[in-house]
């Protein structure tokens, strides 16, 4: 194998932490590099480009297992992909579940906010003592996605 790339300057090209790279490659996501005759990890450019793939699930908030199912057609090229949009629509209601739970989460700090008019001192403040003495809100604040393993 030629020099490849290795893993700093495979970080440094997809803007991805070293960390998250080797997580990755424990994961499955990115396969084991070979090792140079100094075993250094030794990247190629379809290793970058499938990192680069990765990232961009992950800006989409895609769960690693998302993104696994996305990954096999694209090693699978002549597969039927109609699945591919399943993937996508399970994200999307994921994100429409969520655009909900923080829109009762903003109703809630706003209908707590309201609660304070005219600040004073601790001891007096309405806010602090609704906090510690109502009902909880009707939300629990907002949710991750169910699925997601990992922040990078």
């Amino acid at each position: 194998m030629e020099r490849g790339l290795r893993i700093g300057e495979l970080a440094e090209r997809t803007q991805t932490p070293v960390d998250t790279i080797r997580y990755y490659e424990r994961v499955g996501l990115l396969a084991k590099p070979a090792r140079t005759a100094s075993n250094y990890r030794a990247y190629s450019d379809e290793a970058a480009q499938r990192l680069d793939f990765i990232r961009r699930c992950r800006r989409l908030d895609m769960s690693l297992d998302e993104i696994r199912a996305l990954l096999s057609f694209c090693d699978e090229p002549t597969r039927n992909c109609e699945a591919v949009n399943d993937v996508l629509d399970e994200n999307i209601r994921h994100v429409d579940q969520r655009l909900e739970e923080l829109q009762r989460l903003a109703r809630d700090l706003k209908q707590l906010r309201s609660v304070c008019r005219s600040p004073g001192t601790a001891q007096d403040c309405r806010t602090l003592r609704s906090l510690r003495t109502d009902a909880p809100p009707t939300t629990t604040g907002p949710k991750r996605h169910g699925r997601r393993t990992h922040a990078d």
